[in-house]
């Protein structure tokens, strides 16, 4: 298998296709979001749109029981979690139901405690979701867990200073470093256009904008990943899709608006930036 990581185009994801939507939302996918916090309560709304903006039948946010009301509000397509007061508590109910029932389960955005992290990650871990995807927080505390503790379906979002938190150390080689972190956790990994499959098949995606450098940007892509998981696509192809939608979303909205479009904004954009590619 060669090295170097296959450029993904227009036409490789046509080629690949995408799940037939079938007519219903249950056909799609269900999405459980766990993260948030009183400084970041946004955070899992921009993910669990963006995973709705990609086509997921139906989303669940699992947030603090502090900010579950807000959240709701703001977001009122999401089904509503209140995840429990201790986070080493163990998941029961409606939380346990529907994180184990779930097609995709995203870990991480918005929290702001490592240890509250850890405890949720590993809460979340002993339900066994079929598909557990991590980002924020949940990749600086990784490190700690062990691998067998978590789903054998694994994907991390990591930027660039999370890599290096996974690595140990600073990255000197974009695409070489992505493949280590893949084989290391045995995960797919997508990293700043680079996703690698633990197998060792690599892509890379060249689609962007400098505007994509917002506050909120990774937790669009997360929930992407997430909403293209949820709907039957294999996790590293799903992680392709994802960041190639993320990227042409950001050069649509680039060149239309020019630098200082929202993260919001650029969830709503997935749904342009997938149709031409999709239909």
């Amino acid at each position: 298998m060669s090295s170097r990581p296959e450029r993904v185009t227009e036409s490789l994801l046509r080629g690949w296709g995408l799940p037939d939507p079938g007519d219903s939302k249950k056909s799609r996918g269900d999405v459980v979001v766990v993260g948030g916090s009183r400084t970041s309560p946004g955070a899992v709304l921009l993910a669990g749109e963006a995973a709705l903006r990609v086509g997921a039948g139906r989303v669940a946010l699992a947030v603090p029981q502090s900010i579950d009301a807000q959240v709701g509000i703001a977001l009122p397509e999401a089904g509503i979690l209140a995840l429990p007061d201790a986070a080493d508590e163990p998941l029961e109910g409606d939380l346990r139901e529907q994180i184990a029932s779930a097609d995709a389960v995203l870990l991480g955005p918005g929290f702001s405690d490592p240890d509250e992290t850890r405890a949720t990650l590993l809460a979340v871990a002993a339900v066994g979701p079929e598909v557990l995807v991590l980002d924020a927080f949940a990749l600086g505390v990784l490190g700690d867990v062990d691998r067998a503790a978590l789903p054998g379906t694994l994907v991390l979002n990591p930027n660039k200073e999370e890599a290096g938190i996974l690595l140990g150390r600073g990255l000197d080689d974009h695409e070489g470093d992505v493949r280590e972190i893949a084989r290391r956790f045995d995960a797919v990994v997508n990293c700043y256009g680079t996703v690698a499959d633990p197998d060792g098949r690599t892509w890379r995606v060249d689609e962007g904008d400098a505007g994509l450098g917002t506050s909120g940007s990774g937790d669009v892509l997360a929930g992407a990943i997430t909403g293209f998981a949820a709907r039957g696509i294999e996790p590293a192809r799903a992680a392709v899709w994802a960041a190639w939608v993320h990227g042409r979303a950001g050069r649509l909205l680039g060149a239309r608006l020019g630098l200082g479009f929202l993260a919001r904004e650029l969830a709503r954009e997935l749904p342009v930036a997938m149709r031409d590619v999709a239909s």
